[in-house]
């Protein structure tokens, strides 16, 4: 027997909703239900009294529908209610007041509403399949995911995951020398899971320190299993990062685990970085001692220390200052983030510095951020600026020239004067 055109259309219609990732079978059966009731309820104006049996494999369904049994010639309502010749006609037997049950066919349904069939699955398809992808990830909000490259714009890379969602890389959540082209995997950790007008998505980032956390879970087992933990994370990303750990376990060396074998562990999360360099050292609630770690390599010679305000003063000899601030004054930058004080650092004077002036005393004739941009060399006093070339102060500091030769002047005129 040949299909009618509208089992046809109806075998289609499961065969386009059926396959839908993310949608259990349960629940895509419930959304066909709800549709085809919906379809229903437009038809007869309730759908109260029908029954809807879905069969998925197959591609088909059976609607019955219940209607009471009355006396020929007294039916008010044909969808709600049955004469008895006519039910008869099915079952003899059958008596006033009883059920009657018969079989609504979908060919009667007609066109147009097999076409607002479709449309009806197709928005609560939707709406399901953005549903699960916001809980999803919403699950994942704080872990690793990976993502395929599919498109960069100016301000942020499009991803597609295993399943084909989206997935949005901002520009500021790039590390600044990411470089990947169409097709690349990408890793990053899910930072943040919108939800607006009912559209999901889902923000990674490669710069929070969060990813080089994951990171070392995924690297390093003794971190994975909570032998170790991560107390704290400093980041300038693409540059440079301060880890304190501290190991649970006395037997284990919390550094020499994060690091590896000839840094085997640590290596694998340094080209995922970029390169970016990682400091590991061991976590301590002393603060002085936390302070001293936080700044190697350099040797700090005395410090003070103000735990209300969270400051601390360093002094440290004069070859070991621009160790203490680093290449850029990134070191100091990161101890000051992993530690929470704000550090300042200052060259310890000796008996022939003991005429020397600290760059701070010239904030009357120099403005102070020109004189931070030559503390940030590691220059905190008038000679050892002045001991620097010109040339030195210029690429050191991105200074004008005029305003260098400003400063020179300054400093100069102060030791003439004496």
């Amino acid at each position: 027997m040949a299909k009618t055109k509208e089992a046809i259309n109806l075998i289609d219609i499961f065969q386009e909703f059926k396959d839908f990732k993310n949608i259990d079978r349960q629940t895509f059966v419930n959304v066909l239900e709800d549709s085809f009731r919906s379809v229903i309820a437009k038809m007869y104006g309730s759908d109260s009294n029908y029954s809807v049996i879905i069969n998925p494999d197959k591609g088909d369904l059976e609607i019955y529908r219940d209607r009471l049994v009355m006396e020929d010639g007294d039916v008010a309502n044909p969808d709600a209610q049955v004469e008895l010749s006519e039910a008869r006609k099915v079952d003899p037997e059958i008596e006033i007041g009883e059920d009657f049950t018969d079989k609504v066919e979908f060919s009667s349904f007609g066109r147009r509403m097999i076409l607002n069939l479709r449309q009806t699955l197709s928005s609560k398809v939707l709406e399901l399949q953005k549903e699960n992808l916001y809980l999803r990830y919403k699950d994942l909000l704080g872990q690793v995911v990976s993502g395929e490259l599919y498109q960069v714009w100016k301000k942020e890379m499009l991803l597609l995951d295993e399943d084909g969602n989206e997935l949005y890389l901002p520009k500021q959540n790039q590390i600044p020398s990411d470089f990947y082209r169409k097709g690349d995997t990408v890793r990053a950790v899910v930072v943040q899971v919108e939800n607006k007008n009912q559209n999901p998505k889902i923000i990674l980032s490669r710069t929070s320190p969060l990813f080089l956390q994951r990171l070392f879970e995924q690297e390093v087992p003794e971190v994975h299993d909570g032998l170790i933990a991560i107390k704290n994370i400093a980041r300038i990303p693409g540059e440079r990062a301060k880890v304190a750990v501290e190991s649970f376990d006395d037997r284990i060396d919390p550094v020499g685990a994060c690091v590896g074998i000839k840094g085997a562990r640590i290596h694998g999360i340094v080209r995922e970085l970029r390169n970016e360099n990682i400091d590991v050292i061991n976590y301590t609630s002393n603060i002085n001692l936390f302070i001293q770690r936080a700044l190697a390599p350099a040797k700090i010679s005395t410090m003070t220390i103000d735990e209300e305000t969270k400051h601390a003063d360093v002094y440290l000899k004069t070859d070991e200052v621009s160790l203490a601030i680093g290449k850029g004054g990134f070191n100091i930058k990161l101890a000051c983030m992993l530690t929470g004080y704000q550090i300042d650092v200052y060259r310890e004077m000796d008996e022939q510095d003991l005429e020397d002036i600290y760059l701070d005393e010239f904030n009357d004739e120099i403005d102070q951020w020109v004189l931070d941009a030559f503390k940030a060399m590691g220059l905190d006093t008038a000679k050892a600026v002045l001991a620097k070339s010109k040339e030195d102060l210029l690429s050191g500091t991105d200074l004008e020239e005029e305003t260098i030769d400003h400063v020179i002047e300054v400093l100069n005129a102060e030791f003439e004067n004496d």
